[in-house]
């Protein structure tokens, strides 16, 4: 027997298929658990049956949220007519602690990658196209990740906007704050040039 028990052995397998956990932290998470008091462990089971119970996604970003339409969504003080588009819930967590963003958001669930057979009807890009159409939106922050993906889904989504009468942006790129030339790579360098600032 693997672990010397097939309960545990299930768990560390469970434990790895999460995102960003491998075997080794998985078994440590599972020994953690073997050696927790039980009513800890009772209290993490509850916690996971009622993130699944109660937590949703948002119906017009799709942002996390225990009700219909997340805070945001309804928040009024927040500008309307803007709307950032992200790749995951997690990236609206990220620009909502810079405090910088005062628009709304639309959360793709992912991005294009043909190559993996994720096309458009495959993330959240119908509903974009309806919330822009129907809102009077007048420009979409594309805030998708720097890659090949990320890069593919913005320029989709510039084409499928083109004619909906707003502007669309993406998020500018280049160095970091406090970074440093000699460790920039050679993509990143050529991006900060190209959208360099007049001072």
């Amino acid at each position: 027997m693997e672990y010397g028990s097939e309960t545990l052995a299930n768990l560390i397998r469970q434990f790895a298929r999460m995102p960003g956990i491998g075997l080794k932290t998985a078994q440590r998470l599972a020994l953690y658990l073997l050696r927790s008091k039980s009513e800890d462990v009772d209290r993490l089971g509850a916690l996971v049956l009622e993130l699944k119970a109660k937590v949703r996604f948002c119906q017009t970003c799709g942002s996390i949220t225990e009700e219909v339409k997340c805070a945001i969504c309804t928040d009024s003080t927040r500008n309307q007519k803007l709307i950032c588009v992200v790749e995951q819930p997690q990236d609206v967590l990220v620009l909502e602690k810079t405090g910088q963003y005062r628009g709304l958001y639309h959360v793709l669930h992912g991005v294009l990658s043909p190559i993996d057979g994720v096309g458009p009807e495959d993330i959240n890009l119908s509903r974009l196209e309806e919330r822009v159409r129907n809102n009077e939106v007048e420009e979409v922050i594309i805030a998708t990740n720097p890659s090949v993906e990320g890069d593919t889904t913005a320029l989709y989504i510039a084409k499928a906007l083109e004619s909906g009468g707003c502007t669309v942006t993406r998020l500018a790129r280049g160095l970091p704050v406090g970074g440093s030339l000699e460790f920039a790579d050679e993509v990143t360098l050529a991006r900060a040039i190209e959208r360099r600032e007049r001072l």
